[in-house]
């Protein structure tokens, strides 16, 4: 199979646990791109918070694409074009802040290039440093979001997470996507929005047949494009039922998977051809 897209998760998938790529997956995924393989982004991240790594593998030059807030926004990163974007109402904003109030953990969302969050927590700290946004505190909440967001996050103990996650996806299924991406995080967007959903409209948009696609990630909310890709690879450090549902387990991402699965299954395949 020749692959034409590669998609690939940031956090614990692309990037080591010092939020920075090795020399020799960088090195793979420009090969790639030299050779016309498209590399998608693919973060719950906000838009800005991915922009520098999509300047270290050059996007911009190779005609690649960003696809941020779990797919919540589709980016060209060529034409900096913005090929699909989902919000959630301000009417949604107050129900899912009020819903934290009832369960008991924390809650933040973007606006332009900044976090609002009504507490200071340990967790919203943590998604500044990911993302370079600072944080902006506000006295309520609901009236702190004065316009339409892409993404909402609760935030807290992860074992508290797992059990709000397990009472909302049921009783929110009707209106939102919800997802962890990490064990403390988890993210609502618009109901029937995935990386999943997303990465199937931008091949669409491309010309791209699911099967010359591979998505590689570790968490929850890569499992919609992994399920969806012609490879879906999880990573070694994932959680084994993350992997169960992929195609190819790769190595972690202190090992170089990425740039592993990319040598083995795109440009071993460039030089035979």
């Amino acid at each position: 199979m020749s692959y034409k897209m590669i998609v690939l998760d940031l956090d614990d998938t692309l990037l080591r646990d010092d939020h920075s790529i090795s020399e020799r997956t960088k090195e793979a995924l420009m090969k790639a791109q030299e050779q016309g393989v498209k590399v998608v982004l693919a973060s719950g991240r906000p838009t800005p918070g991915m922009l520098h790594i999509a300047d270290e593998l050059s996007l911009e030059q190779y005609g690649s694409f960003i696809l941020s807030f779990n797919g919540g926004k589709i980016i060209n990163y060529s034409t900096k074009e913005e090929m699909f974007s989902s919000t959630l109402s301000l009417p949604q904003v107050k129900k899912l802040y009020e819903l934290s109030q009832r369960e008991g953990v924390d809650l933040h969302t973007y606006v332009g290039h900044e976090i609002i969050a009504e507490t200071d927590n340990p967790y919203t700290r943590i998604e500044s440093q990911l993302t370079g946004l600072p944080v902006k505190l506000v006295d309520d909440f609901v009236e702190g979001v004065e316009e339409e967001v892409v993404k909402v996050l609760m935030v807290g103990d992860p074992d508290k997470m797992k059990t709000v996650e397990a009472k909302l996806q049921v009783e929110l299924a009707e209106e939102f996507s919800v997802m962890r991406s990490k064990p403390f995080f988890l993210e609502f967007t618009e109901k029937g929005v995935t990386k999943g959903t997303s990465l199937n409209q931008l091949i669409q948009d491309c010309g791209i047949k699911r099967e010359e696609v591979i998505a590689m990630g570790d968490s929850y909310n890569d499992q919609a494009m992994i399920e969806f890709a012609g490879l879906g690879v999880a990573m070694g450090n994932a959680p084994d039922d993350i992997k169960e549902i992929a195609d190819h387990v790769t190595d972690t991402n202190m090992n170089d998977g990425v740039a592993k699965v990319v040598e083995e299954f795109v440009l071993k395949h460039l030089v035979e051809a």
